[in-house]
């Protein structure tokens, strides 16, 4: 790999390590608030909102400047929506601030492996990139549920103090947005170091109604590829239902496992752990030529995640979790690599990340709505879990018969465009 790849995932980390700690700190915000149930799902609603409103946009944006200045503007975006909680802002309204930068920072991110690396290498610098997220997602909720819900975290945190200098940091939460605020900053100091590559794309539109056009086109472009699809259904399905089981592994923790918030928040790490090591092991052993081949891992996970309603007991909940998400995780991110690829065949590097993100973002609206739609009506834990593994054997398995349909009339690694001579 290059050596800017390497500097792109060290900015990505901090930035979604403060992310994911924010997320957990905010649900905190929101529990001493008393506020319903609901609305724990409503704050990654807020934050996904604006990657499905500003889609026309934000891929236009990544194209017009060097992607790595446009990671540092959006990393400043972030910061600023996460300040507004020291000003008592509701914390569903500053994650949202901070998910406008994510919306406009992810396809500059993606969009920046297509223009520094060659497309045999993508899956690999997929699965790494996944990898590092993944981690950051484990330490990141794990940092905040200590940050916010261990006492000695935040004494310690509470017992610095600056002469002459009211800083207003006297919470434990405000403690933990202090922490998180110098992560952003970190995060923004690597996007600096990022790398020019020199890619230079077409005058990009500037007028909103050219932009949603071109979007609209872009939109429909990759939805009619034979093989952009069948990627982007498989990413837009997990995104949207690995985004609610967040939720329903806080939720199991606590209901069926008898655990607090800062300890359930640990399942969400050993969940990622999994994933880490399905992604870190489809970037050895998948190539983006065989990257079709890991679909029907998606129906034994659906399937895998409806055991859930029989674990009780802490010491098996680690291991099913581990399994769910290494199977997650190996059959996305030849997925992620293999639509980037086709995406930037297709059209420009940002607009194809721009209506990846739309797609998966709208599913995760789409899905977190249903999810609240539960927890307003009460169902059952139970009944949730079965409900959500099952939309993902069943959606997996049209995919699948929908794939096979494709195969019989076009040449999949002719599509895909790699030299035959390649290693698989």
């Amino acid at each position: 790999m290059k050596r800017g790849f390497y500097t792109i995932m060290a900015a990505q980390f901090c930035s979604s390590l403060a992310d994911n700690a924010l997320f957990i700190a905010c649900i905190a915000i929101l529990t001493t608030m008393h506020a319903p149930a609901w609305m724990a799902p409503f704050l990654k609603w807020s934050f996904s909102l604006f990657y499905v409103l500003l889609a026309a946009f934000v891929g236009a944006f990544a194209d017009a400047y060097p992607k790595g200045k446009v990671m540092f503007a959006t990393n400043i975006i972030k910061i600023f929506g996460c300040s507004l909680i020291f000003l008592d802002v509701h914390p569903a309204i500053a994650y949202g601030i901070v998910g406008m930068g994510a919306a406009a920072y992810s396809p500059a991110k993606y969009g920046i492996l297509t223009e520094l690396l060659p497309p045999e290498q993508l899956v690999a610098a997929n699965g790494w990139i996944e990898g590092l997220t993944i981690a950051s997602i484990v330490l990141g909720v794990v940092l905040g549920g200590q940050l916010v819900g261990n006492p000695a975290w935040y004494n310690y945190l509470l017992s610095f103090d600056m002469p002459g200098i009211d800083t207003g940091i006297d919470t434990p939460a405000a403690a933990a947005l202090a922490v998180i605020t110098g992560i952003y900053l970190l995060a923004a100091l690597f996007n600096l170091r990022i790398p020019a590559t020199g890619a230079v794309y077409a005058k990009q539109y500037h007028t909103p109604g050219k932009l949603i056009e071109d979007f609209a086109h872009c939109c429909s472009t990759l939805w009619r590829d034979k093989l952009g699809q069948i990627s982007l259904a498989v990413t837009t399905l997990f995104w949207g239902c690995g985004m609610a089981l967040q939720y329903i592994v806080l939720r199991w923790g606590q209901e069926q496992l008898g655990l607090t918030l800062a300890k359930a928040t640990v399942l969400q790490g050993v969940f990622s752990i999994g994933l880490a090591v399905g992604a870190v092991t489809a970037a050895k052993f998948v190539s983006l030529r065989r990257s079709l081949s890991v679909v029907w891992v998606g129906i034994a996970m659906g399937l895998i995640v409806m055991v859930m309603t029989l674990v009780h007991q802490i010491w098996l909940a680690y291991p099913l979790l581990i399994l769910i998400g290494a199977l997650a995780g190996y059959f996305v991110v030849p997925m992620n690599a293999l639509l980037q690829h086709r995406g930037h065949v297709l059209m420009s590097a940002g607009h194809s990340i721009a209506v990846q993100n739309f797609n998966e973002n709208l599913s995760v609206l789409t899905v977190l709505a249903f999810y609240a739609l539960l927890l307003r009506l009460e169902v059952g834990l139970g009944i949730t879990i079965c409900l959500f593994g099952g939309l993902v054997a069943l959606v997996m398995y049209l995919v699948i018969r929908r794939h096979q349909a494709n195969q019989r009339e076009f040449d999949n690694e002719a599509l895909i465009g790699i030299d035959p001579k390649a290693p698989h």
